[in-house]
């Protein structure tokens, strides 16, 4: 489990997000960009380790009513990859992320090199597969999305019609 130093250290790495110090020393960060009226990304983050992320747009287990999910036991990659997907959610026109009404889809994605990679929707995780090789596995299919976007690929409708 991280510290609460570490977790505010990674936490205070994001320049959109704002602290306030709240009672019994806890600590909120604000999303300062945007025009949505939700500015609480991290909520009530506590010396004890304990604190919570919005969450409410993002598909992911153990949220709250609120929306709201606790990151006490969250290693640096998953505190960072949600504290990340919170504030790409508050941002204007933002993406939900997608729930099962994409659990069907084969998206094929190519690079200018003519590689394909396909992304599949296969329990609950969303995999970029090489053929018949596995390529990597994602939470949800926006970080499939950003990682073949990073990679230089490009779904196979946009890369026809940008080539033909």
């Amino acid at each position: 489990m991280l510290t609460f130093e570490q977790k505010l250290a990674i936490i205070e790495s994001f320049p959109e997000l704002e602290r306030h110090d709240v009672s019994l020393n806890r600590v909120n960060f604000h999303y300062v960009g945007g025009d949505s009226d939700k500015k609480n990304v991290v909520y009530h983050l506590h010396p004890n380790g304990n604190g919570f992320v919005y969450a409410a747009a993002l598909k992911v287990p153990n949220k709250d009513p609120k929306g709201m999910v606790n990151i006490r036991d969250f290693s640096e990659e998953e505190l960072r990859s949600i504290v990340k997907r919170s504030i790409e959610s508050l941002q204007p026109n933002a993406v939900r992320e997608l729930e099962e009404t994409l659990q069907d889809i084969d998206e094929v994605w190519m690079d200018n090199e003519g590689h394909k990679l396909t992304v599949v929707h296969e329990d609950d995780m969303w995999n970029v597969n090489a053929g018949e090789q596995l390529d990597g596995t994602f939470l949800s299919y926006n970080e499939a999305k950003q990682y073949l976007l990073e990679e230089g690929f490009k779904p196979k409708r946009k890369f026809d019609k940008q080539t033909n």
